[in-house]
């Protein structure tokens, strides 16, 4: 049994407490000043945030060292009209596409648009005659163009010839499509559901703190730190926009941590002071000691956030490293508002923090309750943690039993890429894909380009033709189509789905087919199967990322080897309800038409990696928070299984409040239009909830009871390093009488027992 760490001072907690005192000293001692610096960095970081959607992209998928990446570049170089983002569908209604006013009119806006700057490869029915290139019905045909460049100077571009195009044209209705078009209209569909997610979560936000808080001064002041937190991070992605890529889906991750996040951390700080003050504490001994403990216990959860989410740099898509680069921004300056500008705040209000309590309305006339003293059982999370630990084996049975149940319909997971079909059926893009996929022979977007560069015979070309076109899962093989320098490339037709398995497999054999030159394949499924490759070759990296440094941070915060195991397992208990739903519901369809989008049979293979990332990380900060009581009343009185009851009575409430709120914001982030983001909201959501009101109620308590105290085992050489560099709130403050047994104000009665 490890010896229990006592709250004297040592070596390691005299310079924790020193530096603690000091950081105490600098954020209170001109509160004033230093609200108005933050007030002055906001403005200028709305400043410098402004604009930020408009300069980020909407892919980021693929990976940019893949084969397919590689050839998709050099067929825009060489081939421009081999790789069409743009799509005109001109519709000549009842008179059909062949008739000769009709293809006049088509041939002069397809005259028209090869002479527009930045457009390249036009081609279409009329000048091939394909039959590909023609509806079944015989209405509707295709001008294909390729706008060039990058992707935000192709929007540009699309931007100014857009509404010269679409519209009526003489005998024909023109409508556009095309990758680039839908893009460029998701980014507009994410920044006006981002909106409407503001304008609903915060109202609702504001009153489940009022209802937490009872006060409405309390209640503003996480919304302010979040509000910080959000406006600081787009002035980061700002920045960051002027060296690398980013993705605009990395905006919704912004407002929901920038307003979870900091509501957490807000309500562990006030929560914290306001305990301070009921005992009788001064405003500035109480800013003290809530920064000592609270205030450090919130700087390591930033830190778990910050590190689950850092792992998603490993990987190459911009998409999954743009979570990365606002999830740390806005961890962390969440954490240095709640760690400021909060402490300065409360300072200036002192014990007004408490003004405008709401609830005195509705308490006005009846008698508070009685507060049990001692060991708290007699409060709703104390009598339901003695429950749970008196049946520690059938909760930790039954709880681990149902979370693995509601996860297995993961175990179908099919994985697959975003397409147009993310987006509203009524939105314009989607309207005219839907017609391409639905009226016209083939699957628009399911070919296979093959990009031959070598010098080779006419013969050579049409030997591999041959060879290509007798592959299993092939239905036809074009080409070649030539040019100067010994380039050319081939296109082959898949069997069955775009991206399904076997297209999958006949990307697999194409690569493997032997050829007299150097071949690159692209194309859906390609590019599937390159992301697969690079997600599969990077996620041990990122796992091993999280793993050990939530071990290693756990073990600082506890001194134990065995919590830091346990709680990285439990953590990933919490999960398996989300991917369960995210399969059941997103992928099986169930429940497409109530929340509004349409199933595509597969998920987007980088959004299991993000949303364990995120989830992973948000589980971790309630983990914190709980473990961080735990430890702080085991230090002080050496008894387990009182110290459990205790951290779950004085954080229960308090996670489970956050949790709810966090989960609003989610909520709100999920009623997007677009799929993913939608996919996104709602599991973190139900991720958080399951996390909070499952795992930390029943199943921590429960695993805590069943190893008893051992749970705070470590080997000597591992416990004198704890002793040094270890941190926990009891390291600097000695609490003194526990508020268990004596009696306090009504407010501390209020605080202590704080239910959701």
């Amino acid at each position: 049994m490890a010896e229990v760490k006592k709250s004297a001072p040592g070596g390691g907690a005299t310079a924790q407490r020193a530096g603690s005192g000091g950081w105490t000293r600098f954020v209170t001692a001109r509160p004033r000043l230093t609200l108005l610096v933050a007030l002055v960095l906001t403005a200028l970081a709305v400043l410098a945030g402004g604009g930020v959607a408009d300069r980020m992209g909407s892919g980021g998928w693929e990976d940019p060292a893949a084969e397919s990446t590689y050839a998709t570049e050099a067929l825009a170089r060489q081939f421009p009209g081999s790789q069409p983002n743009l799509i005109l569908l001109v519709d000549a209604g009842a008179a059909g596409a062949d008739a000769p006013a009709v293809a006049a009119q088509a041939r002069k806006l397809a005259e028209r648009l090869d002479a527009e700057p930045g457009v390249d490869g036009v081609g279409s029915y009329w000048s091939t005659g394909s039959p590909a290139l023609r509806s079944e019905d015989g209405r509707k045909a295709v001008i294909a163009a390729r706008i060039a460049g990058e992707e935000k100077d192709a929007a540009a571009v699309l931007d100014r010839i857009a509404p010269e195009y679409r519209g009526t044209h003489g005998p024909v209705e023109v409508s556009l499509g095309g990758g680039l078009a839908v893009r460029h209209e998701m980014q507009t569909v994410i920044q006006e559901d981002l909106l409407r997610a503001e304008l609903i979560a915060l109202p609702l936000t504001l009153v489940l703190l009022v209802m937490v808080f009872g006060s409405a001064v309390a209640a503003l002041l996480p919304l302010g730190v979040g509000i910080v937190a959000i406006l600081g991070t787009n002035a980061v992605l700002r920045g960051i926009t002027e060296f690398t890529d980013v993705s605009v889906f990395a905006q919704n991750l912004t407002t929901a941590l920038g307003l979870g996040l900091a509501i957490d951390y807000a309500l562990f700080v006030v929560r914290r002071y306001r305990e301070e003050l009921a005992t009788g504490a001064d405003t500035y001994t109480a800013v003290r000691t809530t920064l000592r403990t609270a205030g450090r216990t919130v700087l390591f959860s930033a830190l778990t956030v910050a590190v689950s989410l850092a792992a998603m740099l490993v990987f190459p898509q911009y998409f999954l490293r743009s979570f990365a680069y606002a999830g740390i921004a806005v961890v962390l300056l969440a954490a240095t508002a709640a760690l400021t500008l909060l402490p300065a705040a409360l300072v200036l209000l002192g014990d007004r923090v408490n003004a405008l309590d709401l609830r005195r309305l509705l308490r006005r006339g009846r008698t508070p309750a009685a507060h049990p003293a001692g060991d708290g059982e007699g409060t709703g999370w104390g009598r339901a943690t003695a429950l749970v630990m008196r049946r520690a084996p059938v909760f930790a049975v039954l709880t681990t039993a149902g979370l693995v149940l509601l996860g297995l319909p993961f175990l179908g997971v099919r994985f697959g890429t975003a397409d147009d079909r993310q987006l509203p059926a009524t939105a314009s893009s989607r309207v005219v894909q839907d017609q391409l996929r639905d009226g016209f022979p083939g699957d628009p977007g399911g070919g296979i380009t093959v990009l031959a560069e070598g010098a080779a015979t006419p013969a050579q070309y049409a030997d591999y033709r041959e060879r290509i076109a007798g592959l299993p899962g092939v239905a036809r093989a074009d080409g070649p189509v030539t040019a100067g320098g010994g380039r050319a490339y081939f296109t082959v037709v898949p069997d069955g789905e775009a991206v399904g398995p076997d297209a999958q497999r006949t990307v697999t054999e194409l690569r493997a087919e032997p050829a007299p030159f150097d071949t690159s394949v692209t194309g859906q499924a390609a590019v599937l199967v390159d992301s697969k490759d690079a997600l599969a070759e990077r996620l041990p990296w990122a796992a091993a990322v999280i793993v050990l440094v939530t071990l290693l941070l756990v073990f600082l915060l506890t001194g134990s080897v065995l919590i830091p195991v346990q709680a990285v397992v439990l953590n990933a208990l919490s999960l398996t309800a989300m991917f369960g739903a995210v399969v059941w519901v997103f992928q099986d369809g169930h429940l497409a038409g109530f929340l509004g989008f349409t199933p595509t049979g597969d998920i987007e293979t980088t959004l299991p990696v993000l949303m364990f990332c995120v989830a992973f990380g948000l589980s971790m900060d309630y983990g914190v928070f709980l473990l961080s009581r735990v430890k702080e009343e085991y230090d002080r009185t050496g008894e387990h299984e009182h110290s459990v009851r205790f951290g779950l009575r004085h954080t229960g409430g308090l996670i489970t409040a956050a949790a709810v709120i966090l989960a609003v914001v989610m909520v709100a982030i999920g009623t997007s239009r677009v799929t993913n983001t939608k996919m996104l909201g709602l599991g973190v959501a139900l991720a958080v909830l399951m996390d909070a009101m499952v795992v930390r109620s029943l199943l921590v308590p429960a695993v805590m009871k069943l190893t008893g105290r051992l749970t705070w085992w470590a080997p000597g050489p591992l416990r004198r390093f704890h002793d040094r560099f270890g941190i926990s709130e009891s390291d600097a403050y000695n609490p003194g009488p526990t508020p268990d047994v004596e009696e306090v104000s009504e407010t501390r009665r209020e605080m202590t027992s704080l239910r959701p």
